[in-house]
């Protein structure tokens, strides 16, 4: 049967539960034993698709094109797993559902309740995705802190789960905060005892708690938790900060807390294998190059927003022994000063996706830099509308290029909707969404690096590269080195006469693993370190 391990947090909201839950993931999976990890998110949103990045950071999709928290970004880096739709859940989709139960008369004119109704969709939903992939494991990581109003529908229905699967088969774990007062000289454990009071009123009892703290966390405060937390003293597991999330896993395998998940769930205590991980973290504290990467977008002020392509541009860092340093560039104020001021001494530029015209003409300045300066370039989905705009702009003189998400009247609408497209007004799921296939063309640099004649690859967009302009980019000496199997849509372009200039209609990034780096961006990073050495290196 399926075990079921619920994180819940407390005291400060972003204190780390995805990391914990993914890495419990991979200690899990370094056993031998199948995970699949679950989000709760209390927002009433039915997705993040339509949220600003701002507000909640990057959306992030799933194989069969579910817009989902980030937080499932690091389940699939941390386990190497696939989600789907199923692992990502929020009170908007519980309600839409019970709610479309009631408007169809499913409930037979009884009144409809958060308990038992909201409560038993959400039980089945955790249920669902036990049943589809049948993993021995389900983590259920509920967003949000303990306390607040929008998770008590969450948490009441976890706490009704252990009973109706049976005490063994589920465990409860508690993130909290442990802070050290500068002024005490010592941590302060009241913050915690109150965290898990609160847990405690709703009838959730914790068998683990996970502390994070700055510092290691003294015997003496384990026990002091034991005792007032009433949990056994091995089950309080310290989570210290570490300098990258990739330490984290390392970090509760020496803490023993896969040892206690699974000695309380009853399973099999196996021997993990972590090799790849701790070779992982050996080549991240070993760099042999220092490459800066500018990342030109409008979202910079907050680095979640693009939290899947710093991921992946680390991963590939790590695999090249690089130390890599991010230089955030808002694309806005390139449209009122020079790219030089702001790009000079980068070893490569990335521009990543993004929605709406604000800062596109910055975007633009950037990767006309790049190409000029002979600097690595890689451009995603938007990154690679706004390099087919500069290309008609700078080297066609189409002045008036632009894409018809910008200017719908523009007279070169090089970027434009797909006709059966044309029609839709709604923003929520009206894109291309998910995993679709591409094709790469021979004796290109997209084939030298993905070594395959097709590839799958996660999209997020509605606007296409317009095919009346096809023609003149290939006349102008730039390659679409990447289709959709029948040709008709571009996936991917390419500028030869270039150390590294590639631009993709999809998002790699969220296929990246870290012991298995995305090939464009391996290829990028490897053209950038080649960009820091002196040209007598490069030769030879």
């Amino acid at each position: 049967m399926t075990k079921f391990i619920f994180v819940t947090g407390g005291v400060v909201s972003s204190i780390g539960k995805g990391i914990v839950a993914a890495s419990l993931g991979r200690l899990l999976k370094s056993r031998n034993y199948s995970v699949s990890i679950l989000k709760l998110d209390p927002y009433l949103n039915v997705d993040p698709g339509t949220m600003s990045p701002f507000q909640h950071g990057e959306v992030f999709v799933t194989q069969d094109g579910a817009e989902t928290d980030l937080d499932l970004g690091h389940y699939e880096r941390f386990t190497d797993t696939s989600m789907s739709r199923l692992n990502s859940v929020t009170t908007g989709s519980i309600y839409q559902a019970v709610i479309n139960r009631e408007r169809r008369g499913d409930y037979n004119g009884g009144t409809v309740q958060v308990i038992p109704h909201i409560t038993n969709e959400i039980k089945d939903r955790i249920l669902r995705v036990a049943k589809n992939t049948n993993p021995d494991a389900v983590i259920t990581e509920i967003g949000g802190t303990v306390g607040d109003i929008e998770s008590l529908p969450f948490l009441e229905a976890i706490r009704q789960f252990r009973k109706e699967v049976g005490r063994q088969n589920v465990v409860y774990m508690h993130v909290t905060l442990l802070p050290w007062i500068a002024s005490a000289g010592e941590m302060k454990t009241k913050p915690t005892q109150h965290s898990v009071k609160e847990l405690r009123s709703i009838g959730i009892q914790p068998d683990i708690l996970v502390c994070r703290c700055d510092r290691p966390l003294p015997v003496g405060l384990k026990r002091k938790l034991s005792e007032f937390c009433d949990v056994a003293e091995e089950c309080v597991i310290t989570s210290q900060d570490a300098k990258s999330i990739y330490e984290v896993p390392l970090m509760l395998e020496r803490e023993g807390m896969a040892e206690q998940v699974l000695d309380l769930l009853q399973m099999e205590q196996r021997k993990p294998d972590l090799v790849q991980w701790q070779n992982l973290v050996q080549h991240l504290h070993s760099p042999k190059h220092d490459i800066e990467i500018a990342i030109v977008g409008k979202y910079v002020r907050l680095g979640d927003a693009y939290i899947s392509v710093v991921e992946a541009l680390q991963h590939a860092a790590i695999s090249t022994y690089g130390r890599l340093r991010l230089r955030w560039i808002n694309s806005e104020a390139l449209e009122t000063e020079s790219a030089e001021n702001q790009l000079e001494g980068v070893d490569g530029v990335l521009v990543p996706g993004g929605f709406g015209v604000r800062g596109v003409d910055g975007k633009i300045a950037a990767i006309k830099y790049a190409r000029d300066r002979q600097i690595p370039f890689l451009g995603l989905c938007l990154g690679m509308q706004c390099a087919v705009i500069e290309w008609a702009r700078n080297i066609e003189g189409l002045k008036d290029a632009n894409s018809a998400e910008f200017n719908l009247y523009t007279s070169a609408p090089v970027i434009n909707l797909l006709p059966d497209q044309q029609d839709v007004v709604d923003l929520g799921g009206t894109m291309r969404l998910g995993v679709y296939p591409c094709h790469v063309l021979p004796n290109t640099l997209a084939f030298k690096l993905y070594q395959e004649d097709v590839i799958y690859e996660r999209h997020r967009h509605r606007y296409e590269f317009n095919n009346n302009y096809r023609s003149l980019l290939l006349e102008s000496g730039y390659v679409i080195s990447g289709t959709s199997p029948d040709g008709r849509l571009v996936e991917m372009v390419e500028l030869p006469k270039h150390p590294f200039f590639l631009a993709c209609q999809f998002h790699p990034e969220f296929q990246s693993r870290p012991s298995n780096p995305h090939p464009l961006f391996q290829g990028f990073i490897q053209a950038a370190i080649a960009h820091t050495l002196p040209p007598l290196v490069q030769q030879h």
